[in-house]
């Protein structure tokens, strides 16, 4: 596996458009004659789409929903960061760089990053011009708010509905290119497998999602759009759909896989209320503008909330640790999401949590509704409130919202080089199923920035270079009777008929139930060497007992939720190993990635610069075998290697 990242020589600053204007370029009338297959129509997938078509090339794009606008993309809440500096309080395109650098714990590409922050001023004037409706200012300017690791608002937002919004404004762009015919959009559709031919990536095989048809889809190049992976832990706050089938299968087929251990817990989700519960509520990170994070002082306390004997509002403010605001002053609320996470969870184990569970802590606006107005307050946040109310039953204005941390992001995904080209060639990935930007961690914000700008503004020029290096004549690749198509074709039928031929007892939600519990247990917020080696034995026992004993009820060749369940679930059960030896591997802690036995004095993480400043990639090496680590050293030519501090 060759690990050539591809970086452009020069000043960092000037690298991108170095690199744009070096780039192989497609001539307008040639474009109508290459296929690009796009899988994925969230943001990062609507808007590579979208772009890619309007260039005039010819795009299919699958997704398993049943419209493009159902993507998980729709559920972001916050806001997009963007390096505007509206406010003129010190923001840049440097600081952002350096904010997403240090966010990231060191652990990212800085050419990668230094171009999302670069493009990012380019976002929000596109989705400026296709209609999408940013809070304003008094005066007509866009509005900013705040965001977990940064000192200054650059953050946009229409209210607590930024993805849909953004979605909305993609999905119009690619429904324009549908209507033009330029793309064919294939909705209910699942993406099985990848399909390389002589070592370039050429098409795909999907299942009909409502018919059960297996079908072979050809192309020139192929760009994985998916999302993250993070419903491997079963619980998140994650649609129930996402997976991580499409990049895994991936893997399986040659390209490496980077960072899988780096998962994002978020600090701020609706704790867990049931045992049948199958999907955690986020309460957006622009709460932590105006909200308190605190529990009670002392267990006492906690241990009478918890049981109804006392009403929050009825602790005294002496009686109250505002512990994100004791341990971070700098930063207060408003700490890393790593950071914040790990603190809940420090004072719910000492037994401080006001749950029912004990897995809880407070979100307080009574002292912003005192400062700014219940009017106010209602005006910045009154959709997220209300969701709030309608799940809990309880009123935010009147009573401190209860929340805990839940498993959001996944920083990890494959890997790809400066051109978002994985380590199989023509095969790009965008948005979330890449490693590229985050590192260890993912500021708040900046998820919605980098799936538009990987879709909007670097998909278009690489792919373009990519097939302008092919050359005209290896254009418009159609042939789905190659041996390649015919092999994983059957291939993913014959897995299909191991699903339904099994007849055990189980259902494959029962296994993805407990796949998510060791996960959690063992490979969640914290991590230690004993509990990752006792989590790689029990997943590699239940992949075991899952092809003996899972039921998958019904017929393939229709519509069957638990088909599609088994297939998703037998991946997560793999990757969950992979993710775990991952963490193994890693031994330091660094943002997401806590390993107990890595930490300071203070219980902060404690990176190891010398022995661990590199991404990891894993190279699959066949059924049973163990994968084997690559390293993509990572050089900090512009930002100084140092300890975070928050405080």
């Amino acid at each position: 596996m060759n690990l050539d990242s591809k970086i452009p020589e020069g000043p960092l600053s000037e690298k991108w458009s170095n690199h744009k204007f070096n780039m192989r370029l497609v001539n307008p009338s040639n474009r109508r004659k290459y296929n690009v297959i796009v899988v994925g129509s969230g943001l990062a997938g609507s808007s590579a789409a979208a772009s890619l078509a309007e260039q005039g090339y010819n795009v299919s794009c699958f997704c398993y929903q049943d419209s493009p606008r159902r993507a998980h993309s729709i559920a972001a809440q916050g806001g997009i960061n963007a390096a505007k500096n509206y406010q003129n309080d010190g923001d840049s395109v440097q600081r952002l760089f350096y904010d997403t650098i240090k966010g990231g714990d060191y652990r990212s590409r800085e050419a990668n990053v230094y171009r999302l922050a670069e493009v990012s001023t380019k976002i929000i004037d596109q989705c400026v011009s296709q209609g999408v409706p940013f809070a304003r200012e008094y005066g007509g300017l866009l509005a900013n708010r705040s965001f977990g690791g940064a000192q200054v608002s650059r953050t946009f937002y229409a209210r607590g509905q930024t993805g849909q919004q953004l979605l909305l404004g993609a999905y119009s762009s690619l429904n324009r290119q549908i209507g033009l015919g330029k793309v064919t959009m294939y909705t209910r559709h699942e993406m099985l497998d990848l399909v390389v031919v002589e070592g370039h990536a050429k098409g795909i095989i999907v299942r009909n999602l409502v018919t059960g048809e297996i079908t072979r889809h050809a192309a020139d190049c192929v760009v994985l759009a998916s999302g993250g992976y993070g419903n491997v832990f079963y619980l998140s706050t994650n649609a129930q759909a996402c997976n991580v089938t499409a990049t895994y299968r991936a893997y399986k087929r040659g390209a490496g896989f980077a960072n899988p251990c780096f998962t994002q817990i978020h600090p701020t989700c609706i704790p867990v209320h049931g045992e049948d519960q199958a999907k955690l509520t986020l309460m957006s990170e622009s709460l932590r503008n105006d909200g308190r994070v605190w529990v009670p002082k002392s267990k006492e306390l906690a241990e009478k909330i918890r049981s109804g004997e006392l009403d929050p509002n009825t602790i005294a403010e002496e009686d109250r640790d505002y512990y994100l605001e004791r341990k971070y002053p700098s930063f207060g609320n408003l700490a890393p999401r790593d950071i914040s996470s790990r603190s809940a969870k420090e004072v719910c184990d000492e037994g401080l949590g006001v749950a029912s569970s004990g897995l809880g802590v407070y979100l307080d606006f009574r002292d912003a509704i005192l400062r700014d107005g219940e009017q106010a307050i209602r005006e910045r946040y009154g959709n997220l409130f209300e969701m709030y109310n309608r799940i809990t039953g309880e009123n935010p204005y009147k009573t401190p919202m209860m929340i805990f941390p839940a498993v959001h992001y996944t920083m990890g995904g494959l890997w790809v080089d400066y051109n978002l080209q994985s380590t199989i060639p023509g095969l790009f990935v965008a948005g979330e199923a890449n490693f590229s930007d985050h590192g260890a961690n993912r500021l708040g914000a900046s998820a919605l920035m980098q799936g538009l700008a990987d879709g909007y503004f670097v998909v278009p020029y690489t792919v373009g270079n990519y097939l302008g290096e092919l050359g005209i004549a290896e254009a418009g690749f159609s042939d789905t009777k190659n041996t390649a198509f015919e092999q994983v074709e059957a291939e993913v039928k014959q897995r299909i008929s191991q699903f339904m031929n099994t007849k055990g007892t189980r259902s494959p939600r029962s296994f993805h139930k407990e796949t998510g519990q060791i996960i959690w247990d063992f490979c969640g917020m914290s991590r230690n060497q004993e509990g990752l080696n006792e989590a790689i034995d029990k997943l590699q026992k239940l992949k075991e007992e899952f092809w003996q004993n899972v039921l998958v009820v019904g017929k393939a060749e229709q519509l069957n939720a638990e088909l599609e369940r088994a297939g998703r679930v037998a991946d997560f059960i793999e990757f969950g190993e992979l993710m775990c030896r991952d963490a193994l591997m890693r031994e330091e802690s660094c943002g997401g990635h806590f390993r107990e036995e890595h930490q300071t004095n203070e219980g902060e993480a404690l990176r190891n610069d010398t022995d661990y400043a590199f991404v990891g990639v894993w190279e699959y090496k066949g059924e049973g075998q163990i994968p084997v680590l690559q390293k993509e050293d990572l050089a900090f030519e512009n930002v100084a290697l140092a300890t975070r501090s928050y405080k």
